[in-house]
């Protein structure tokens, strides 16, 4: 699918307030948008890749560019909360409502989902079960999400990286709900909207275990206050696990310490949606024969 992906031009819509992308920087070494660009650099060479942050105020595309002129936009994790009336809310929602009404194919992890259902007329609230941290677990695909091109490749039940504090309450008119687990609603859903069709999860097909590592050190008190560890040191403990499977994916041992599989530590399953959405724009692109 690597090579079938070359040429197209993709979009990566970056809604980080500055100071959690500086945040995530010291932590990882790069933004969620960031992070979106080197795995389309990976997965679809050949392409052409634009960042933009509809969250901030200077947040404009490129010069000369509209939302047309691409073959896909990105929309990465973001802190911000979509229940709250705020100017960088505000912003985001209408970009993610231009998305839409262009027709270009979208693609979100975590608050790209969020944001997506709330543009379209659906609901978000602060998660029912406390925060989802580290890794989502025993995500069930529904009927519609069996045969759903977004999730194939996908057992019966997997976990994949997540760590979110907030979860789409209501999908919107024109949605499909593809998958879901017993601490999330929603984890993966399809939504039409306004002449566009945009494809989500609340988990993070993009990140590695080492982001996992960054996310739960930034957020360790959280987490302590949230009653997930009893203390700081619980939570470095977990994440110097979480680190040491990241350097040496192939050790049995420590994904056993984490109760995961190779849905998880093989890259590839663990990047499923997002190659699967690239697979998707590839064949409409480039139909075959019938």
């Amino acid at each position: 699918m690597q090579s079938s992906s070359s040429g197209l031009r993709f979009l990566v819509a970056e809604s980080e307030p500055p100071d959690a992308r500086r945040k995530r920087r010291e932590s990882v070494g790069r933004s969620s948008g960031e992070t979106y660009l080197e795995i389309l650099e990976s997965l679809a060479p050949g392409s052409a890749c634009d960042r933009v942050k509809p969250a901030d105020a200077d947040g404009a595309l490129p010069a000369g560019a509209s939302l047309g002129d691409y073959d896909a936009v990105f929309l990465s994790g973001s802190p911000l909360s979509l229940y709250e009336e705020t100017p960088e809310v505000r912003r985001a929602l209408a970009f993610m409502g231009a998305v839409f009404a262009s027709g270009t194919p979208s693609f979100g992890s975590c608050a790209g989902l969020q944001l997506a259902t709330v543009a379209a007329g659906g609901t978000v609230r602060q998660n029912r079960n406390g925060p989802e941290a580290g890794f989502a677990r025993r995500i069930v695909p529904t009927e519609a999400g069996r045969g759903h091109p977004l999730l194939r490749g996908r057992p019966a039940s997997y976990d994949a990286p997540s760590i979110h504090t907030d979860e789409v309450e209501t999908l919107p008119e024109g949605s499909t709900l593809l998958a879901l687990n017993r601490s999330t609603v929603v984890q993966a859903a399809e939504i039409r909207h306004d002449g566009g069709t945009f494809w989500g999860v609340q988990y993070h097909p993009e990140i590695g275990l080492d982001e996992v590592t960054g996310a739960l050190r930034r957020q360790a008190d959280d987490l302590v206050e949230a009653g997930l560890a009893l203390s700081r040191r619980e939570v470095e403990d977990q994440a110097d696990v979480v680190e040491a499977l990241h350097r040496q994916p192939t050790r049995r041992d420590l994904a056993w310490r984490l109760g995961l599989d190779d849905q998880v530590t093989d890259e590839a399953n663990r990047q499923a949606e997002i190659r699967n959405f690239l697979g998707m724009l590839a064949r409409k692109l480039n139909p075959g024969p019938d």
